[in-house]
């Protein structure tokens, strides 16, 4: 029985797909829920599983196509895949000869390797066959790296004397190596939206700076008995969550969005938490941030970080937010200007904790200093509002104690 199988049936907001990867090639055999295929659409990767027990009969959609949503893009053969395994035992099968069997094992094993064409390219350019390089890829392919090792290897005095004039060994020093790949849909997506923000806002960044020293003795103190009742660990991402929470309650319109001439005011807080991922960066929203407790925050980070690792976002969990925050600081990054993340008027940057020196009460003492960075568009903020909102961020990272009494 054949079964068509098809892409996802994908959001209103997502037009169509990529297909990114067959896991499965033709021919093979699929277990039931076994991931087939990768289908890369603007903001998460979808994924394409087998409806039961059977083989890929044939792929009509290759990787690299662009999908629409429920698209046909293979044909799935049900099938018993342990049917094999059940043929009789007694049943006696003739041996060929062993030297025939090791030729044709040779020619089968010959005729599946196909080097790629960045390979061939370089292959013909120093005139080096096939045959000479023992391929250290997949099934035995050659790799770029096997040519310059190739390249590398010393030439004897026999080898130089039989070589003709006009063939040169090049060194890899010599080599200069371009490899040309279609940008990622997510990578695509990314530029055009941050471009596009760029063209239609009128951005502003300011600057601050907060003393974490009263979360930093909050976590030392209070670390483990947090971890120990709530399964998490208490991290400074939660504190800024809720103090952005408190602040935007003061300030409702840093929380609101421009659509057309309309100023929209939203009612509740719906914080994005930036996250990096090797395809790109994703932006998961923690709903109703403003009923959560700080352990509630820290699990629903937790939760987004691991599931924004492994592609497992939905495109649910990625729509609407009100105010985003943007940590570059677990990457070292000591100042930044983040960007709006459209349609929202503001984004907060958090950057890398550094101990500076730093005038209190007329003493000069090392504290735990981080630079703040909030940019908005100028078009609904103005500079005061932007600045109150950014000190409010401020005085309550620097007095915890006002966000347990939500002050």
């Amino acid at each position: 029985m054949t079964t068509e199988i098809k892409s996802p049936t994908f959001p209103e907001s997502v037009a169509d797909g990529t297909i990114a990867n067959w896991v499965k090639k033709e021919g093979d055999s699929v277990k039931q829920d076994e991931v087939i295929a990768e289908i890369e659409t603007d903001k998460v990767v979808l994924e394409v599983v087998a409806p039961f027990d059977g083989v890929v009969s044939k792929v009509l959609k290759p990787a690299g196509e662009t999908v629409l949503s429920a698209e046909l893009i293979a044909e799935f053969k049900k099938e018993d895949i342990n049917q094999a395994s059940d043929a009789p035992k007694n049943e006696i099968i003739a041996e060929p000869e062993k030297e025939k069997s090791v030729e044709i094992s040779k020619e089968l094993k010959d005729s599946s390797i196909k080097n790629g064409p960045a390979v061939k390219k370089l292959l013909k350019e120093h005139d080096i066959n096939e045959s000479d390089i023992s391929g250290s890829g997949k099934n035995g392919r050659i790799t770029k790296s096997d040519i310059v090792n190739h390249l590398d290897e010393p030439v004897s005095q026999d080898q130089d004397k039989s070589m003709s004039p006009s063939v040169k060994v090049a060194s890899s020093s010599d080599e200069r190596l371009e490899e040309r790949v279609p940008m990622s849909r997510l990578r695509s997506t990314i530029a055009n939206r941050l471009l596009t923000v760029k063209q239609e806002t009128a951005m502003l960044t300011t600057f601050n700076e907060v003393d974490l020293k009263p979360i930093k003795d909050l976590r030392t103190k209070y670390g483990n008995e947090f971890e120990e009742e709530h399964g998490v660990k208490l991290g400074f991402m939660g504190f800024f969550v809720l103090a952005a929470v408190q602040a935007l309650k003061k300030f409702p319109v840093v929380n609101a969005s421009i659509d057309g001439t309309d100023i929209v005011y939203h009612g509740y807080q719906d914080i994005g938490v930036a996250v990096s991922t090797d395809r790109g960066l994703v932006v998961p929203v923690i709903r109703d941030a403003g009923n959560l407790r700080i352990a509630d925050v820290e699990k629903s980070i937790l939760d987004y970080s691991d599931k924004a690792r492994h592609g497992k976002l939905s495109i649910s969990e990625m729509q609407g937010g009100t105010f985003t925050i943007s940590n570059g600081g677990v990457f070292g990054s000591l100042l930044s200007t983040p960007i709006l993340n459209a349609p929202q008027t503001a984004i907060l940057g958090m950057h890398t904790i550094q101990d500076r020196p730093v005038a209190i009460d007329g003493e000069i003492v090392i504290r735990p200093m981080m630079y703040l960075a909030l940019s908005y568009d100028h078009r609904l903020l103005d500079g005061k509002e932007a600045v109150s909102f950014l000190i409010a961020i401020k005085d309550q990272l620097e007095s915890p104690e006002k966000l347990l009494l939500n002050l």
